[in-house]
């Protein structure tokens, strides 16, 4: 058996200082943002107590799917990539970009060049979909992450991406391996159009043709379970996690994780789900456990 830990928006506190510089353009409005609202939901302290106890569930793998940044500052790459050290060296821990991760093209490119260690693939090389091998466990790494205008915060993968991943899910089909796919915005999602991703329909089209064990999400900061269509009549599991930082009693689910407990053999996986989470006296505690698969 094999334990797989997902957590997702940790959305680092506290927001570094910004030069003033630094904030032309759609930081600026991210900036008000985070000082009127987003600092009081985003707690420190919290991430801190979900992390440990995440750590001592000794799981075998950590994925993290994405806004560890708040507004893309320079110094928020830096503090990201030391979070993620702390969290597990990069063979343990994988990570992709959030759309917050690229708030601004001038960061577009920082997630790979601060957290590469921690997103490529076995093979070293950069660029996405890319695929990590745990075992019978592979991790499928995708970018949603793309530069929007003020206000907006859709997701794209392209139609290159989707090619690539197309070919890597078929390929990986006929290995006897447990495939989970890493993405952070949700690919079903009752959010505003705004804050989708952008090509949701024709990333399901893949997943319905080529299939898939486990789809993991952020993004929207709710606990999330949709079914997704897969070849042959299958269904595929996309999970999402709220806010690994998000404090109790906020408009959104309070901070939690997800373990999945993964056993079996193609055509015959199993798949439970147990999630950890804050509750209303600021302990982390087992709030489900559910069989996805099998």
């Amino acid at each position: 058996m094999f334990t797989l830990a997902h957590l997702s928006d940790p959305h680092l506190a506290p927001l570094p200082a910004p030069r003033w510089r630094e904030l032309i353009g759609k930081r600026v409005t991210g900036y008000i943002n985070w000082q009127r609202r987003r600092r009081f939901v985003h707690d420190p302290a919290v991430l801190a107590k979900i992390v440990a106890d995440l750590k001592s569930q000794s799981p075998g793998a950590i994925a993290v799917t994405g806004d560890l940044t708040n507004i893309a500052l320079p110094q928020e790459f830096v503090g990201g990539r030391a979070w993620l050290a702390a969290l597990g060296a990069p063979a343990d821990v994988t990570v992709i970009p959030g759309n917050h991760d690229a708030y601004v093209r001038a960061a577009a490119a920082e997630p790979e060049r601060q957290w590469g260690d921690f997103m490529h693939g076995d093979d070293g090389a950069g660029g996405f979909p890319f695929v990590r091998r745990r075992g019978a466990l592979v991790l499928i790494g995708l970018s949603t992450a793309v530069p929007t205008a003020p206000f907006m915060a859709t997701g794209r993968l392209g139609d290159a991406q989707l090619a690539r991943l197309g070919e890597t899910l078929a390929a990986l089909a006929r290995e006897p391996v447990f495939r989970v796919v890493l993405i952070h915005h949700p690919p079903v999602s009752r959010a505003k159009r705004h804050k989708r991703l952008t090509d949701a329909a024709e990333f399901l089209r893949v997943i319905a043709t080529h299939g898939a064990e486990l789809v993991l999400h952020g993004h929207d900061h709710l606990h999330m379970l949709n079914w997704l269509s897969g070849p042959g009549g299958t269904r595929v599991p996309a999970v999402g996690v709220p806010s690994a930082s998000a404090a109790f009693g906020m408009r959104k689910d309070s901070a939690a994780y997800n373990l999945y407990a993964i056993d079996g053999t193609p055509g015959a996986w199993t798949c439970e789900m147990i999630s950890r989470g804050v509750g209303s006296a600021g302990t982390v505690m087992q709030q489900r456990r559910v069989k996805i698969l099998g």
